[in-house]
């Protein structure tokens, strides 16, 4: 077919659009840097995702895309201590530059990092999973993306407003805060501090030598025993919580609800001299441990398991 000027007019528009397009694809990435077996690797994305993967390497290495509009990728630092920073053009350093993002296409960042590796990790609306740390701390900062997260380690601490956290390996001592995401979490070792709004808390774990729950409006469903001189303290204000705790518990228990539903396997309720709600005051086994529940108007339960 014979192309006149006059289709060459129509075509160069289209032309110009698919040439802009091809510019603007993202970025592929391929970095990496010699790591001590126990680097700290410093993380930030804003929009994407970011996956990360323990590995038998002494070396950090980062792939995945980088979104148009992203500042050229690097990873800054020494071999000990790394820094990964996803950052739109122009901007000033800084985690929240909500003028400036706003242009920025989203990133996926997929690293590898030695098992032995400490994270902090911080993320806006990018996903995070992070698989196989085995004895590194982990800090996890996060608006709107989930966290999954699987490994051992001594110190985990997330923050998140509405992503779910899902746990699984196990983390000796945690402190774990949502909104309005669950938390899931089925090992949880001998010191923890949940806190949550309106999401879900379902923890499994102990011994506890020190358990901290707290929930406006979210049920909360704990299973685990408790450590000798141990403390569990829980307060809700009107989402329901269960505990259950081993039949050879060893623990003075005082739980109280103002006026929701209480019941216990260890001694028995009674109702106050004053107002709708109920007090339990009673000890298990020798008592050389405390566990303090307090609700408002949410249900209370206290049972025995295995």
């Amino acid at each position: 077919m014979k192309i006149t000027r006059h289709h060459s007019l129509l075509l160069s528009p289209l032309l110009l659009c698919l040439s802009i397009g091809s510019a603007l694809a993202d970025t592929p990435i391929s970095l990496s840097h010699d790591a001590t077996p126990n680097v700290r690797v410093n993380i930030t994305n804003i929009k994407g995702t970011v996956t990360i993967t323990a590995w038998d390497r002494n070396q950090v290495q980062v792939s995945g895309r980088l979104g148009d509009g992203a500042k050229q990728l690097a990873i800054n630092g020494s071999n000990s201590n790394m820094d990964i920073r996803i950052e739109p053009q122009g901007s000033k350093s800084g985690w929240f530059n909500w003028n400036s993002d706003t242009a920025m296409a989203s990133s996926t960042l997929d690293l590898r990092v030695p098992k032995g590796a400490s994270l902090d990790v911080e993320v806006v609306s990018s996903p995070i999973a992070i698989d196989g740390i085995d004895g590194g701390e982990i800090k996890v900062n996060s608006v709107s993306g989930k966290v999954r997260i699987n490994a051992r380690t001594p110190s985990l601490n997330v923050n998140s407003v509405s992503g779910n956290l899902e746990l699984a390996g196990r983390a000796e001592s945690v402190s774990l805060q949502t909104v309005s995401g669950d938390i899931l979490a089925p090992t949880v070792g001998s010191n923890a501090d949940l806190q949550t709004v309106s999401g879900r808390i379902r923890v499994n774990g102990g011994p506890w030598k020190q358990l901290k729950l707290s929930t406006v409006s979210g049920d909360a469903q704990l299973t685990g025993g408790l450590a000798p001189n141990g403390n569990i303290n829980i307060d809700s204000m009107s989402g329901d919580v269960q505990l259950q705790v081993p039949d050879s518990l060893s623990a003075a228990i005082h739980a109280n609800s103002f006026s929701g539903d209480l019941r216990s396997d260890f001694g028995t309720p009674k109702k106050l001299e004053h107002g709708p709600g109920s007090e339990l005051e009673t000890t298990a086994g020798s008592g050389n441990g405390k566990i303090n529940v307090e609700t408002f108007s949410g249900d209370l339960r206290i049972r025995k398991g295995d």
